[in-house]
């Protein structure tokens, strides 16, 4: 009898641990150390390679020193603002730290997926410089009175080119007209998501990138589908190969990864287009899915601390809202040794034509998606078209191949 029951307090045992274990690790604990999940853009962060800081093992060692805890960073990365809208809505994973962009800030404040955040975790604030936080801040309509972000870094979008491509009197420098250049036709690259393909057209063709009407988006498809032929593709970390390597000549991309690539290949240049650019913030957010959302409010504390927040935007070349940043001597001189106007040209905000993408209603969303479906599956449809060709082609020879030996065979006989 006591053998059944003993049998029997094992098989229960063993029903119940698998749970215990599984309740444990959703609340993002395992063996007495909490896990923080952080999802950023790639290359986006210090990461200790080359001597620089690694911000996320400074975290974990600081946050050990500071509430004797132990923590890990489960870090990783996204290359969109709507590949990370995807995951975080459809709820099939749980983030405590994402890093989007101000018009999807914006649209997942409307979707109630964001948390509110608890200051009183967060007193390093007051290091952002006035126009990137609170009630009268320049830059953050997308959140007013940032109740559920904090700015991380920012920067302008502008076009990189190859000067051993690009002539220096090239009447389309300067101006986004360079990425409808026939002359440069297949070495031309362009924004692998829509907000920004579209963006290119619109500042190009001088129309509101937050347009209501139909008609505007759709003379932007327009002009999109005019470029198609003459690119080499559509990218978005793929750029970094492309453009230090030399396969590729001309690019829009973000002003902070252009002086990554020109480490790597000073034949590259860089400009603000003339018609106007995007301006945008990254901000660090808490998903309202977050289980560790008062571990996660102190991760945001600690990114703006002086240490990691020089260290990230050296990282990064992203411009910094972070006072502490901005007049270090250290980090002005260091911008100046990867370039002598990188500094001038990532914080150059008063100087260039910008504005800044809003989160659009869900008609013109449902309408913007469409479109770039559209864009792109004439794109996979062609491709389609040139391969079936090529392949009817291929049995066609093949089969007069074999033929014209089977008659010579006979005719030998």
């Amino acid at each position: 009898m006591r053998k059944i029951r003993f049998a029997a307090l094992i098989a229960v045992a063993l029903i119940i641990l698998p749970l215990l274990l599984t309740a444990c690790g959703e609340e993002g604990v395992s063996g007495g150390t909490k896990t923080l999940y952080v999802y950023n853009w790639g290359e986006y962060i210090s990461d200790g390679s080359e001597g620089c800081l690694d911000s996320n093992e400074a975290f974990e060692q600081w946050y050990f020193e500071t509430y004797g805890e132990r923590v890990k960073v489960n870090y990783s990365t996204f290359s969109s603002n709507e590949s990370l809208y995807a995951k975080l809505s459809s709820g099939s994973v749980s983030y405590d730290i994402v890093v989007p962009s101000d018009y999807m800030i914006e649209r997942l404040i409307a979707e109630d997926l964001l948390a509110p955040l608890n200051y009183d975790n967060i007193p390093e604030i007051g290091n952002i410089l006035p126009e990137f936080w609170g009630e009268t801040s320049e830059h953050s309509d997308h959140d007013p009175g940032n109740v559920y972000s904090v700015p991380y870094l920012y920067g302008m979008i502008g076009i990189i080119y190859n000067t051993t491509m690009v002539d220096a009197d090239d009447p389309s420098l300067g101006s986004w007209k360079l990425m409808w250049d026939e002359k440069h036709a297949g070495n031309i690259l362009q924004f692998n998501n829509s907000r920004d393909a579209f963006g290119s057209a619109q500042y190009f063709l001088g129309l509101d990138v937050n347009s209501d009407s139909e008609e505007e988006w759709r003379t932007a498809l327009e002009k999109l589908k005019e470029q198609k032929p003459i690119l080499q593709g559509y990218v978005m970390d793929e750029i970094f190969n492309k453009m230090e390597h030399g396969t590729a000549g001309i690019a829009a991309y973000y002003a902070g990864d252009y002086l990554s690539m020109y480490e790597n290949n000073n034949d590259l240049e860089f400009f603000y287009p003339e018609e106007g650019t995007n301006l945008y913030v990254d901000a660090m957010c808490i998903p309202k899915s977050s289980k560790n959302k008062e571990l996660a409010e102190r991760y945001i504390n600690f990114m703006l601390m002086e240490e990691p927040a020089i260290a990230n935007a050296e990282y990064t070349y992203y411009a910094s809202p972070n006072r502490l940043v901005v007049e270090s001597e250290e980090y002005i001189e260091y911008m100046g040794e990867i370039k002598e106007d990188a500094y001038e040209k990532m914080y150059a905000t008063d100087e260039v034509k910008t504005s800044t993408y809003k989160n659009l209603s869900g008609e013109k969303l449902i309408l913007i998606n469409q479109l770039w479906e559209e864009l792109k599956s004439d794109i996979e449809i062609s491709a389609g078209i040139y391969a079936i060709c090529g392949v009817i082609i291929a049995v066609l020879l093949s089969l007069g191949i074999y033929f014209g030996v089977r008659k010579k065979i006979r005719n030998s006989y």
